[in-house]
């Protein structure tokens, strides 16, 4: 029980340094943000836990200066979520008992931003095709969210970077 409570408190000290990062970015501070989601990146290794680096990764590509670089992160972001999703069993305790709580549900939930992000990248990099690929699994994943503000709100992202790509690149066939 100890060692559950040390975890908790170390993937709660971790959150909240992903979210400061993230303030400090859309603050304005890039450059302190991405070198503080770097440091935490090196910090918590290879090893470390998936959601943390699913969740550091996707916040990372966001602070990148080269789209490129913003795609390299997101597609790690995307390993990371693919990886735990498909290799961590969920965790099922006895039902209202304390426990330790896998974040399984919240990385599908981000499944469709992950796409979304991928989409934009490539859109970025001039890959229309490429982008067109990651809306068609971001339009799939989104199907699954609860309805809601976050489903409508990544559903109306979506509908504007196909908009914009077809603007940019004509109707796909």
């Amino acid at each position: 029980m100890v060692e559950q409570r040390r975890e908790a408190e170390h993937d709660d000290g971790v959150l909240t340094r992903i979210g400061q990062a993230i303030m400090l970015h859309r603050a304005g501070d890039r450059e302190e943000a991405r070198n503080r989601l770097a440091a935490l990146w090196h910090e918590i290794g290879p090893r470390g836990d998936a959601f943390h680096r699913c969740a550091l990764a996707h916040y990372m590509a966001d602070t990148q200066d080269d789209p490129r670089d913003a795609l390299d992160w997101d597609l790690r972001a995307l390993e990371e979520a693919e990886g735990f999703v498909t290799e961590r069993p969920v965790w099922t305790g006895a039902a209202g008992g304390p426990g330790p709580r896998h974040p399984l549900a919240a990385l599908r939930a981000f499944f469709p931003a992950l796409h979304l992000n991928l989409a934009a990248d490539y859109a970025g990099l001039d890959r229309p095709a490429d982008a067109r690929a990651q809306l068609r699994r971001a339009r799939a994943s989104v199907r699954a969210l609860a309805d809601g503000e976050y489903r409508r709100r990544l559903t109306e992202a979506i509908q504007r970077l196909e908009l914009r790509i077809e603007g940019a690149t004509g109707p796909s066939r």
